[in-house]
């Protein structure tokens, strides 16, 4: 199979990629390992995390779309309350930790209409449920990738460029193109808060998320995962308290567990009054409407039976190992889903409900919003891929509030986007534990660290970028891997129309200039407004 792009990896990442080259006129083929292209926002069931500017700055052209086009969906064919429908913001989960918290099958529609007329016109191939095997070279060039469907089908991909999408970087393995893992040390990057010591595999931990309605008076209780004991009770070797199943986190300056969650589903709660503010969440946040993806009020009385949440909570962070890198790996795929089988277990039987009493046995599993058969997501949710070593590489120092105060974030010449978060967000580790948070400031993408430093037509196109273990906690969430997508996808255009290669791009003033002016005609946003900052 022939291509002008092959993209490896169906995420925002990869689509927006697809999106953008195709725009351009050039032929692609796609593959994506689950059913679902969307990556994080939909075959791994977690509603778009965004930023408190989101509504009016911050975000290309392209992904306003997206958003526009999932309250489309909604003002059009659902029954909305006439309170909902005119809302500006519209936010159909009513969720407090996304502007837009909508069902995953919602996004799997309007990504699939947004590609329809290049699959109908054979400008793009898509290969589902298919992955990355074998990556062949010559040199410092990329010659052709090998994919295998779930069948044991193999097509062979040859391509002028090929972008590595996937969820993990495996295109950056497989094709022996220089990249790290798991944390670096701060000999490596300089960074303040970076460790002594460097550890390929202490990587971010994994969420497998599900989603769940409650009907009261019902019993819903699944079977008790083999592994239950273990989960409830569990206590990581690198952390200093049990870390799951429990609305405690951490201890207090006294050492008693401190309460930091709570949940009570269906709360007859005003959906317009959600603030997605993270910072004004409060000391005890409800973890019902925390990812809510259906609020019930928002709709006509009789349609939805109950509000539909997504479980991404503390409680199945997977800190018990990585995803790759180790030769238990396949092990702790499967023990990240039993955690998850577990949480949900616990909370229908044992977990301490507001009453006084355990458990909600009403929680239902809804395997038709994860489009699985057992109920769970297509995929767990990554947060750290291997990151290619790159021409750049973005550290704690450029972007974070308490290094760089109101000097805002660095800015580069080469920029091809801006992103931001509420957080440099690091969750538990597989090998050190917690890390300190912090805040960056509103940042941008430069060039470099979407160009490895050897290979000449391989660009990452996800989280997969040149970041440190400490910056990839701000730059891997939606907006950003759209973003940071769009920029590979219209650079691998762009080259092929110019006749020209990445790396020329950026060292050449006047290509980068010519570049980076189609990015602004493509609506692609290079700058934050001056004197834009966040406290």
């Amino acid at each position: 199979m022939r291509a002008d792009v092959a993209i490896l990896g169906g995420g925002l990442g990869g689509v927006s990629a697809a999106l953008a080259a195709l725009q351009a006129g050039r032929r692609v083929v796609i593959t994506e390992s689950t059913r679902w292209l969307g990556g994080q926002l939909t075959s791994q069931l977690v509603p778009t995390d965004e930023h408190l500017f989101i509504e009016k700055d911050g975000a290309n052209r392209s992904y306003r779309t997206f958003r526009d086009g999932l309250r489309g969906i909604y003002r059009d064919r659902f029954p909305l309350t006439d309170t909902a429908r005119a809302a500006p913001h519209l936010n159909p989960g009513a969720a407090w930790v996304s502007p837009i918290s909508t069902d995953p099958r919602v996004a799997v529609a309007l990504i699939d209409e947004l590609l329809l007329p290049y699959v109908v016109s054979g400008h793009l191939t898509v290969l589902r449920e298919t992955t990355p095997e074998q990556v062949e070279s010559d040199g410092d060039r990329v010659t052709g990738v090998r994919v295998v469907s779930a069948d044991g089908t193999a097509t062979d991909i040859t391509a002028p460029y090929v972008l590595d999408a996937t969820e993990l970087g495996d295109v950056l393995a497989l094709g022996g193109v220089e990249h790290v893992s798991g944390r670096e040390s701060r000999e490596m990057t300089g960074e303040p808060s970076a460790a002594e010591t460097a550890d390929p595999t202490d990587m971010q931990c994994v969420t497998w998320c599900f989603a769940v309605d409650h009907l009261d008076g019902e019993d819903h209780t699944i079977d008790r995962p083999d592994d239950y004991a273990r989960f409830r009770d569990w206590r990581p070797h690198q952390m200093d308290h049990k870390l799951m199943l429990g609305w405690e986190d951490g201890l207090d300056a006294e050492g008693r567990p401190r309460l930091v969650w709570r949940m009570s589903p269906n709360p007859d709660d005003d959906p317009s009054a959600v603030d997605p503010d993270h910072r004004n969440m409060g000391t005890t946040p409800d973890l019902w409407t925390y990812r809510r993806i259906a609020a019930r009020r928002q709709f006509r009385p009789d349609f939805y039976r109950s509000d539909i949440t997504v479980v991404n909570w503390p409680m199945n962070d997977y800190a018990g190992g990585p995803l790759f890198g180790v030769q238990d790996a396949a092990d702790h795929w499967r023990q990240a889903k039993e955690l998850s089988r577990s949480v949900l277990y616990w909370l229908q039987t044992e977990a301490p409900r507001p009453d006084g009493g355990t458990g909600w046995p009403g929680l239902r599993l809804r395997a038709d919003v994860a489009g699985t058969e057992d109920g769970y997501a297509m995929h767990p949710y990554i947060r750290e891929s291997r990151r290619v070593l790159a021409k750049k590489t973005i550290t704690e120092q450029e972007v974070s509030l308490r290094i760089r105060g109101d000097r805002g974030a660095a800015t580069y010449p080469d920029s091809v986007g801006v992103g931001h978060y509420f957080w440099i967000d690091r969750h538990a580790s597989t090998v050190s534990g917690r890390h300190p948070g912090d805040r960056p400031q509103p940042f941008e993408i430069p060039l470099g660290a979407l160009l490895p430093r050897r290979v000449r037509n391989l660009l990452p196109a996800a989280k997969n970028i040149g970041t440190t273990q400490i910056t990839n906690g701000c730059y891997r969430l939606h907006p950003v891997e759209w973003s940071i997508g769009e920029a590979a996808g219209a650079l691998a255009a762009f080259c092929l129309d110019r006749g020209t290669e990445p790396h020329a791009v950026h060292a050449d003033t006047a290509l980068l200039d010519e570049y980076q002016a189609l990015l602004v005609r493509r609506g692609v946003q290079l700058r934050w407004p001056a004197g834009l900052r966040w406290s």
